[in-house]
């Protein structure tokens, strides 16, 4: 049996290794998957990925399948359905940014905005390949985050910090951050 080597942080269970292994890191240009994201990425502030990662379906299942047109119409009687729903993180800021966020990217396609191609301007509409050897290279913010952010805060977006926005940049295939040892490497940069 021959030993993959992935990235450290996607040990310790089958979902997580999965998503490392299929998704993260590929880049994502569909308007409506990055919108998903986005929401997925805000609702992770203060807990760990793993939580979201364990929540996902809930959350696809909660928020329409994160169809922005529906989840800008929620009222107060679906804002606390939401609030009741284990299946997602119940907070209430994090509930109401998303209704928020909904309504931001809908203002963005009424001004003839893509959505993705707003958010992959940040990079230059192309990936950003870095070369990390270890995750204390790998940083939580950079430049492009902080403009990211500035940007989606300025267009109404809540949840959008740059911290979080670099993770969504990771996420969404806009930077590779698999370590040069990661198997992961050399495939997302084939597919960029």
């Amino acid at each position: 049996m021959s030993f993959i080597q992935r990235c450290p942080w996607c040990e310790g269970f089958d979902l997580y290794r999965q998503y490392h292994d299929e998704e993260w890191g590929v880049p994502l240009r569909d308007d409506r998957a990055l919108f998903g994201l986005l929401i997925l990425e805000g609702a992770q502030a203060g807990l760990s990925w793993a939580t979201i990662l364990k929540k996902r379906e809930g959350y696809r299942r909660a928020f329409d399948g994160f169809d922005p047109a529906r989840m800008a119409a929620y009222g107060d009687e679906k804002v606390q359905a939401l609030l009741a729903d284990p299946g997602i993180v119940r907070n209430r800021a994090k509930v109401a940014a998303a209704i928020g966020n909904a309504r931001a990217y809908l203002r963005l396609v009424e001004r003839g905005v893509s959505f993705s191609d707003f958010l992959w301007q940040f990079v230059g509409g192309q990936p950003i390949l870095n070369h990390w050897e270890s995750l204390a290279q790998v940083p939580a913010r950079t430049r492009e985050s902080d403009a990211m952010s500035q940007a989606l805060g300025k267009a109404g977006f809540k949840f959008v910090g740059s911290t979080i926005c670099y993770a969504f940049m990771q996420s969404a295939g806009m930077v590779n951050d698999h370590l040069v040892s990661c198997f992961r490497h050399g495939q997302v940069m084939a597919q960029e």
